[in-house]
């Protein structure tokens, strides 16, 4: 007995524009089970969905909600950014965002894997994806989730194209309301500046090692070019990251400074008021790449006389502490295939 009826048929061919006989076959393969009988097809290229399912995603947008101490961020894929501004995708991006808001889904496999309006999630994305007119794939989200001492905030941009969330820990509830508008200051920066990881602590050694080659090398090669022009050559860094800069090296520092200032005639008397200084400079030049990929050691936009981690300190007075946030932009990571139109209609017209 077949566990299906017109109504199911009618169902998969709205979500997958395949055809009556084709909708029956497939359900049947799949003994009335709707998700099954959409993958029938799409292995058979049966259908719009099929079809649609096959090209690949990198344009669409990012959705973020905040309220209280949670937040969730969701980047749903579209073949177009023409469809991304569309109302029905709007609408999709809306319902995706307060579904994994609502259900405390912490990434992008879990929304897949739910449950929505009383159909699977695959289910309802074919749906959105036959009514839509193109593929559509929810890659990535984030949650955060803290209690009524962790302050939350986030930011879209305004073309939609990439979106930040960020929750810092807070010493009493009065802290964490007063650090909520901060921290969507400095939401709005790392959407700006796009920083990779929150702290240089969070760097693996071999990449800081690898980094650290890479960008020497690139410099001497930059420096030679200067060198036939007649122009400055660049300081070629011993390091990049403060995760290089140990008791040891910061002590050799200081002992070079001081020869520095000998050499200079400086009396010794005022060493102490001018090596401070000298050693931040040290430290902020064998640190770029924490300065460009970190987001608490960035210059912060708004004020650029302080990074973003002694801004926070100052707005805080030291009472909170940035713990985590996700900065998600569209597409970022997908291979898009170049498409050769002049050999796509000579293939059609049979060339």
């Amino acid at each position: 007995m077949a566990n299906f009826g017109p109504k199911d048929i009618k169902k998969l061919r709205e979500m997958t524009d395949a055809g009556m006989m084709d909708c029956k076959k497939a359900l049947a393969a799949a003994d009335g089970d709707m998700d099954k009988a959409v993958e029938w097809l799409r292995d058979q290229g049966i259908g719009a969905a099929a079809k649609k399912a096959s090209k690949t995603a990198a344009e669409g947008a990012i959705g973020v909600k905040v309220e209280g101490p949670k937040a969730v961020i969701v980047e749903i894929n579209s073949q177009t950014d023409f469809v991304a501004q569309n109302d029905k995708f709007k609408a999709l991006m809306n319902e995706v965002v307060e579904h994994a808001f609502s259900n405390e889904l912490a990434d992008a496999e879990a929304i897949n894997a739910s449950e929505i309006n009383g159909q699977s999630f695959s289910e309802y994305l074919s749906l959105q994806i036959a009514t839509i007119g193109e593929n559509l794939v929810v890659r990535r989200s984030a949650l955060i989730k803290g209690d009524e001492k962790t302050a939350v905030s986030g930011y879209v941009h305004s073309n939609g194209q990439n979106g930040v969330i960020i929750a810092a820990e807070c010493d009493d509830v009065e802290t964490c309301e007063k650090m909520t508008p901060v921290l969507r200051e400095i939401a709005m920066h790392a959407a700006a500046m796009a920083p990779k990881t929150l702290s240089y602590k969070d760097f693996d050694a071999s990449y800081v090692e690898e980094e650290t080659k890479g960008r020497i090398e690139a410099i001497k090669k930059e420096n030679e070019e200067l060198e036939r022009l007649g122009k400055p050559l660049k300081n070629i860094p011993q390091y990049i990251s403060r995760a290089q800069l140990t008791d040891e090296v910061l002590a050799a520092a200081e002992e070079a400074i001081k020869e520095e200032l000998k050499a200079e005639g400086k009396p010794e008397k005022i060493w102490d008021k001018i090596l401070p200084g000298k050693l931040d400079r040290f430290i902020s030049d064998n640190t770029t790449l924490d300065q460009e990929q970190c987001l608490l050691d960035q210059k912060f936009v708004m004020d650029d006389s302080k990074t973003v981690a002694e801004y926070f300190e100052e707005k805080s007075n030291g009472k909170a502490k940035i713990t985590t946030f996700t900065r998600l932009e569209v597409g970022e990571g997908i291979e898009v295939e170049e498409e050769d139109f002049a050999a796509e209609v000579a293939k059609q017209m049979g060339a």
